[in-house]
């Protein structure tokens, strides 16, 4: 099991300082954030420094306002834009992939006013084209793309793995991949073994939270059959944590750690 560990997360000023003390805790590698208006690019010194220093940086979880699936043309171009700024980066620093939800905050069925401004067929052409787009430069720069679904309350177009799936499916490109996070999946998904079983010819990435978003163990998710088969499936990237600590991250961040290990030697 490769476990990483988001930077923001992690005690330390500089992305050395927080491998140092990731990998003497149990974590494997760090997950980067990627921010508007190109911030991820303007990172590259910084980025090129870590990585010549060792520092393990295999993905990066965009942290934007607006993303590929926006109701705002421009606003869709411009999260097209930095998303394949991100692909180019993490392709630069030798990373694995770049992660996106197709909106997050933008609408939801289950709160007011309940009508969206597109239909569901709109919403689809809008992902495909977007994520068609950023595949093509996914596959130039040797690289994933991933698409994360979230749960109802946080995006109204894909919501379940199968979700994810069909899109990718359509879209054809072997670059593009679905991330598996387990809090989404957790209120989602009937069957989280099964969703994944499903989807895992598509799988590129997993996140880990618990039920109530904190790190793996603060919650009452049963992680012992998902963990058992994504093993039997021979998943080998890597489970990276996005949560809120229930403590702080000096005892927070071992615990959850160990608790995985000990999940997947179960």
């Amino acid at each position: 099991m490769k476990l990483a560990c988001q930077e923001q997360l992690v005690p330390g000023g500089t992305l050395e300082e927080k491998f140092d003390w990731a990998r003497a805790h149990g974590w494997d590698a760090i997950e980067l954030r990627g921010k508007g208006d190109l911030a991820f690019r303007d990172r590259l010194p910084e980025l090129h420094r870590a990585r010549r220093a060792g520092v393990e940086m295999p993905t990066v979880c965009v942290e934007m306002a607006h993303f590929i699936g926006a109701f705002d043309p421009e606003l869709r171009a411009d999260a097209v834009r930095n998303m394949a700024s991100q692909l180019s980066v993490i392709a630069e620093i030798g990373g694995r992939g770049a992660m996106t939800p197709a909106s997050w905050g933008m609408f939801s069925y289950r709160l007011p006013p309940f009508v969206p401004p597109r239909t569901a067929e709109e919403d689809r052409a809008v992902l495909l084209e977007s994520l068609s787009t950023l595949g093509e430069h996914a596959l130039r720069e040797g690289v994933e793309l991933y698409l994360e679904p979230l749960n109802r309350y946080e995006d109204h177009m894909v919501n379940r793995l199968q979700d994810a799936v069909s899109l990718i499916e359509e879209v054809g490109c072997p670059a593009v991949k679905v991330v598996a996070d387990f809090f989404h999946m957790d209120i989602e998904e009937t069957d989280i073994s099964a969703s994944l079983r499903a989807a895992f010819s598509h799988l590129g990435h997993i996140q880990v939270s618990d039920s109530n978003r904190l790190e793996p163990g603060g919650g009452h998710l049963d992680w012992a059959p998902a963990i058992a088969t994504l093993t039997e499936l021979g998943y080998r990237g890597y489970y990276a944590l996005e949560s809120r600590l229930s403590a702080p991250p000096e005892r927070a961040l071992p615990a959850a750690a160990s608790f995985l290990r000990s999940v997947e030697r179960r």
